[in-house]
């Protein structure tokens, strides 16, 4: 009988990991980005559309005030201006609500809109969430989308003691930028 429930229990178990794992396929380099309409940590509305014509560097998270997300938001917050210099806008999105996001922006000063995806449709867009059932989350993707809304480059590997560093190496040589020593 314990073997039966033991099999039972791991029978459930890859159910619910392989639930999680599904979530569509991430958009490819060269395909125009889904578009979305989400509220920022202050209520207001954002759409990806509200940036065209600038880079955008739309990431991904999990969870606010954890730990891996907290390193990879301070240090996208400590390298705005770099970003900001090589004319890219920065984008966050969790599941979390808006006044979750409006906290955590607070305690860290995060300069740049955090966006409130409740339904998960937007991550699910993206290929970005993962869906335990009770439990819903997004992955730590983040997506470089070029002036002209399309996918430059997708990283569904993140560091998060290097990832902004990744992303302004890839924008300086997508903008022919000239690397500036710190």
């Amino acid at each position: 009988m314990k073997i039966v429930l033991l099999i039972a229990l791991i029978g459930a178990l890859a159910l619910l990991a392989y639930r999680g794992l599904r979530s569509g396929h991430p958009p490819q380099p060269g395909q125009i980005a889904p578009d979305f309409k989400l509220p920022d940590q202050a209520g207001v509305m954002r759409s990806l559309s509200d940036f065209s014509g600038r880079w955008r560097v739309l990431y991904f998270y999990p969870k606010d005030d954890t730990p891996g997300c907290t390193q990879e938001a301070c240090h996208f917050r400590d390298d705005f201006a770099a970003l900001k210099g090589l004319g890219a806008e920065v984008i966050g999105i969790s599941l979390d609500s808006p006044s979750s996001h409006a906290r955590f922006a607070g305690k860290y000063q995060l300069p740049f809109p955090i966006l409130s995806d409740k339904s998960g449709e937007t991550a699910r867009s993206y290929g970005a969430l993962m869906d335990f059932g009770i439990v819903r989350l997004a992955r730590r993707y983040t997506f470089l989308i070029d002036p002209q809304g399309r996918i430059a480059a997708s990283y569904l590997s993140v560091d998060t003691a290097n990832h902004s560093k990744k992303v302004i190496e890839d924008l300086q040589y997508r903008t022919k930028t000239p690397k500036r020593e710190p």
